[in-house]
């Protein structure tokens, strides 16, 4: 069973709301529409339900498959607003959060956050900035987190790692430059993210071109330190470095090279870069020469599951990420209750 398999059958266990608030564009109609007759998900779609619902109908769906939030039910959206102000933390008040909310991209993120959703899915008629800011905005971070960054899902044919050909990457995506406390905030996402995502327990390597001080440098040091901030962010993780890539991943190199007790040397399953060249590189070295199937970027670093897909994606692409959202989110809910 494929990677996408496996993530596909976990969804149908337990299907999420997903909150589409770009529901009038044709291609997301089209992914929300088979991703819930599928089984997959609970698609909710927010908008002017009147028009959404005449586009359904010209569209050829069944109307059944979804359900419809409208942004003009003031009640409605009078109880979310309650629902959200009386949330801790929480940036805006009643009147600048009304006024949001006549956009449905912050409606769909009001909805997440108090829970009448699992994930909000757009990316297609709004920019990355726009998703990004209203995520901040309306979700916020997670504690600890400094930064938005991104992870990607390698499965690569003949590799044969701890988790049999799978590997998680990040960032290879949005943080060009991160500082230390960045790559540690980095690193603590991607654990919480493949946790959520594949049950694994994780194990993270953080990458440079030394392996514990066998370089030395400010491009070393800036990864020593940022190993140094995760493990007391977040001390119950197994985040180790600095590695060179085949001191992470190869039991026997890290046998010659790493001379103490490592819970993540030559068994890494998440593989941080230290930067944006780094990554992008190494991304596309592992999908051209390793013929690997990459899946993602996903964000991370969120309180709740955020998505910006790529608005040149087709539909099969976008369900796939929605898919994978879906199953993030059914896993942070799990987490959030133990």
């Amino acid at each position: 069973m494929s990677l996408l398999d496996q993530i596909y059958a976990k969804a149908k266990l337990n299907p999420q709301r997903v909150a589409f608030p770009e529901a009038e564009n044709e291609k997301m109609m089209q992914a929300a529409f088979e991703t819930g007759q599928e089984g997959y998900i609970i698609p909710v779609l927010v908008g002017n339900v009147e028009k959404l619902k005449v586009l359904s109908e010209e569209r050829g769906y069944d109307a059944r498959v979804f359900e419809f939030v409208d942004i003009r039910d003031e009640e409605y959206k009078h109880t979310l607003i309650e629902r959200y102000t009386a949330l801790p933390d929480t940036r805006l008040k009643e009147k600048a959060l009304a006024r949001r909310m006549e956009d449905p991209l912050y409606y769909a993120m009001v909805m997440e956050a108090v829970d009448e959703a699992g994930v909000t899915f757009a990316g297609i008629d709004n920019t990355t900035g726009d998703v990004l800011l209203a995520g901040q905005m309306i979700i916020g971070l997670r504690p600890g987190i400094s930064t938005i960054s991104s992870i990607g899902l390698c499965d690569i044919p003949g590799f044969e790692g701890s988790e049999g050909s799978l590997l998680a990457i990040g960032d290879s995506a949005v943080c060009t430059n991160p500082n230390a406390e960045q790559l540690a905030a980095i690193a603590v996402s991607a654990c919480d993210t493949v946790r959520e995502l594949l049950d694994w327990e994780p194990r993270c390597a953080m990458i440079s071109y030394s392996t514990l001080g066998s370089g030395q440098g400010e491009l070393i040091d800036k990864v020593v330190q940022a190993v140094q901030l995760a493990n007391e962010l977040r001390p119950e993780l197994a985040i180790d470095g600095e590695f060179q890539f085949d001191a992470a991943i190869s039991p026997s190199v890290a046998e010659k090279k790493v001379a103490r007790e490592s819970r993540v040397a030559g068994k890494a399953n998440v593989i941080i870069w230290p930067d944006l060249n780094v990554g992008n590189v190494g991304v596309k070295l592992i999908q051209q020469f390793g013929h690997a199937d990459a899946y993602g970027p996903m964000l991370q670093g969120f309180n709740k599951v955020v998505c910006d897909c790529s608005r040149g994606a087709p539909v099969s692409e976008i369900k796939g990420n929605v898919v994978i959202s879906a199953v993030r989110a059914a896993g942070n809910r799990k987490g959030e209750s133990v």
